[in-house]
């Protein structure tokens, strides 16, 4: 399967048997990819990896192909340059924009930041606009001190220079094994070649999509197109993450487009909500990375009308559509997440607000003891009960009410008789099928709802990390 987009897919997993990928056995196998050379095509670079399923809220919105290329002004290239420890698929990737860009970037909350987020930080904090995005797989570039970071800064530079622009146009992000700086001479020696192969084409955007990739099973790459103001406009994105996935923020990166117009101020709390609703709402293990970093870029290239208040209609129309692009891809990262075998999505109702009400799906969904039940297909619902009540979250016992999918479990804070077995059934076919398992909970009668995504934890997560650089 390429990683070109798919036709829609309704908000269930589809069946996508991973089992060779992953073996049953306790044990893991990753994939085996060709060997390439730098001279590779885009075309070829969408084999190596299969395209993630992508499970799009519903909305006045539809899916269409393309990814970070749907969204008019935007181009993008992926290719192997050298930086991975195995030639195994494309290493680096470029998305450019043909105008300036309005600019906005959400980044990890770990101290010891990677000298990219650093970097990427301080050009956001003096310049509203971007042109160009460079990424790279193989080394994360994080606890790398001073060297790392004039690394980034002769890397945005060379980019800046074939580019013809200014360095401060271009941001930088790295993924791989923390502790190493990039592979800075063969980045450099195959920009040129990376910068030739830029394409406003689908194949574009899938090269670069599968670029970003690290223990990535799939790639994930999502575009859609609705009316803002009565003009059409795009919303596209790709990601990555797999392991290292825990909220504020996941372990990711990700770059978002759209051609729609919109003011700086406005663009940016639109990002950092729509990130609040997605990437920080899914959990694979627990940990959060170094080089944690979303870049989203506006164009205006539609011929939509400036937004400029967030309190605006065509406002709350856009922050659907980014909200929705980027709930699919960080439903994809949690249902990739390594040695899984589901995704697991927690609804939350009853909170006094979102806010209320996301933290508590957040602490289900983080829940160990809850991941390992559903690995184990065991409906132990008082994990469920116990991960929301240590929440922090204040809420009276007598009002809780959980279900796991169609099955009630629990109702006014009472345990209730339930089919054991057809529970246990509902949890094993998810995993047979890389299927969605969904846990709603009620914590009272507020409005506040929320969602988070994680997956359940197996044997395979253990090998996995346990190998990663032996």
């Amino acid at each position: 399967m390429a990683c070109s987009l798919h036709p829609h897919i309704s908000i269930r997993v589809p069946e996508l048997n991973l089992r060779k990928l992953r073996s049953s056995s306790g044990t893991s196998s990753r994939p085996v990819f060709r060997v390439f050379s730098v001279s590779m095509s885009m075309t070829e670079a969408s084999q190596y990896i299969p395209a993630a399923p992508i499970l799009l809220p519903e909305g006045p919105w539809k899916e269409v192909p393309g990814g970070v290329t749907a969204a008019k002004g935007f181009k993008a290239a992926g290719m192997y340059g050298g930086l991975r420890a195995k030639r195994e698929k494309p290493d680096l990737a470029l998305v450019t924009c043909d105008v300036d860009a309005i600019a906005a970037g959400v980044f990890t909350t770990n101290v010891v930041a990677a000298a990219p987020v650093v970097y990427c930080r301080h050009v956001l904090d003096i310049s509203k606009t971007a042109r160009a995005v460079l990424i790279n797989a193989g080394q994360a570039n994080a606890a790398t001190g001073d060297a790392g970071y004039q690394d980034v800064i002769e890397c945005a530079a060379a980019v800046a220079k074939l580019l013809q622009l200014r360095p401060e146009e271009v941001l930088i992000e790295s993924t791989g094994v923390i502790g190493q700086r990039i592979k800075k001479d063969a980045l450099l020696n195959s920009l040129p070649r990376l910068v030739g192969l830029l394409s406003p084409t689908i194949e574009g955007a899938d090269a670069a999509a599968v670029a970003i990739t690290t223990t990535d099973l799939v790639c994930k790459s999502v575009a859609i197109e609705s009316e803002v103001g009565g003009t059409k406009i795009r919303v596209g994105g790709m990601a990555k993450g797999s392991g290292m996935i825990h909220p504020n923020m996941a372990t990711l990166l990700g770059v978002v487009t759209t051609d729609a117009l919109v003011a700086s101020d406005v663009w940016r709390r639109m990002v950092q909500t729509a990130v609040n609703r997605s990437f920080n709402q899914i959990t694979v293990d627990g940990d959060t990375s170094t080089n944690d970093t979303v870049v989203a870029l506006a164009s205006g290239m539609s011929g939509s009308t400036a937004i400029t208040s967030m309190d605006s209609h065509e406002a709350t129309q856009l922050q659907a559509c980014l909200d929705a692009v980027m709930q699919g891809l960080a439903k994809s990262i949690a249902w990739d997440g390594e040695g899984a075998t589901c995704l697991i999505e927690v609804s939350v109702t009853g909170g006094t607000n979102e806010a209320e009400a996301a933290k508590v799906a957040r602490s289900v969904a983080s829940s160990s003891l809850a991941k390992a039940a559903v690995f184990g297909r065991d409906p132990n619902w008082g994990r469920i009960a116990c991960a929301a009540g240590y929440a922090g979250i204040p809420f009276h016992p007598n009002e809780l009410r959980i279900s796991l999918g169609d099955i009630l479990l629990m109702d006014g804070g009472q345990p209730l008789p339930f089919d054991r077995a057809a529970a246990s059934a509902y949890l094993k076919k998810a995993g047979e099928t890389h299927g969605t398992v969904e846990i709603h909970i009620c914590i009272g009668k507020g409005q506040g709802r929320g969602q988070a995504w994680g997956c359940d934890l197996s044997y395979d997560y253990v090998k996995i990390n346990a190998e990663y650089t032996t």
